[in-house]
């Protein structure tokens, strides 16, 4: 499947594998698939995600997911679903980074040598290849990474959806005559 991903689509791969590297996750996860994804530049999904999710906006969603790792993923949606049981996630988050640091919910630890993908980012993975077949592209480029994204449901696609970024809005701007 690889020999049908762009230079940029490759590109992306390998900069979530370094984001993954960097932070000491035991794997590479949608969510380094996104932040690699936000690191390029002239590519068709950072031209996409320039009008979708303007530079000035982008920290906001940064830490968004930062902050739905620090709740060990849970997305809003599933804290606030515990909230109405009566749970408040983030007094229990609070608890476990006083009794043992902060992140210490995030799963990141140190580790060194490559990072398996996740079974998540398998997905995206897979289902860019899906979102290429469906355009009739001959090849799967970053575009589709991020279409894969934001139709993976969870963390990442929710975090997207809040900042505008919806498979719909994607789709729509790559339609449009100057999104590539």
């Amino acid at each position: 499947m690889f020999e049908r991903f762009t230079k940029a689509a490759r590109g992306v791969v390998k900069g979530a594998a370094e984001h993954a590297e960097r932070s000491g996750a035991e794997a590479v996860t949608a969510e380094h698939l996104l932040l690699a994804l936000l690191d390029r530049e002239g590519t068709p999904a950072a031209g996409v995600l320039g009008r979708i999710c303007p530079a000035e906006r982008r920290p906001a969603l940064v830490a968004a997911l930062a902050d739905a790792r620090r709740r060990a993923g849970l997305s809003r949606a599933d804290s606030e679903a515990l909230a109405g049981l009566g749970i408040d996630v983030d007094a229990i988050v609070a608890r476990v980074e006083a009794a043992h640091g902060t992140g210490a919910l995030s799963g990141r630890r140190r580790l060194s040598g490559r990072r398996p993908f996740s079974r998540e980012a398998k997905a995206v993975l897979e289902n860019s290849l899906r979102m290429a077949l469906a355009r009739k592209d001959r090849e799967i480029g970053d575009e589709h990474l991020l279409l894969a994204l934001t139709a993976a449901g969870g963390v990442v696609a929710e975090t997207l959806a809040d900042h505008g970024v919806t498979y719909g809005a994607v789709d729509a701007a790559l339609a449009a005559p100057s999104a590539l």
